[in-house]
């Protein structure tokens, strides 16, 4: 679980789209996310995804945390993703939770 999780976190910090690829292709099932990524590598740009804890893992479900830091270290936003991992050891799916931003409020 620990080797899934720090390379679908390291996915999301790939800038080229090749490597992203090859990194989802690793850790995902063939209906993964590399769009996804792609996209919100572009809507925060110079910002890094960092695993914040885990991965805690029951089965074939692994809990972890992440939280989007800038280029200075700040955290400008973090959550929590569930995954269900396949027989071949990828990421089924995954649902994640916004935990919030700095400075939101409770809810936000």
């Amino acid at each position: 679980m620990t080797t899934i999780t720090d390379t679908y976190i390291a996915a999301w910090n790939e800038a080229d789209p090749q490597r992203r690829r090859a990194l989802v292709a690793e850790t995902w099932t063939a209906d993964g996310i590399a769009e996804m990524i792609g996209a919100a590598q572009g809507q925060f740009p110079g910002h890094r995804f960092e695993l914040a804890f885990g991965p805690d893992a029951h089965h074939d479900v692994v809990r972890f945390a992440w939280r989007l830091v800038d280029g200075d270290g700040g955290a400008v936003a973090a959550g929590t993703d569930f995954a269900t991992v396949a027989e071949d050891g990828r990421f089924r799916a995954v649902t994640g939770f916004l935990e919030g931003f700095p400075g939101a409020g409770p809810g936000t």
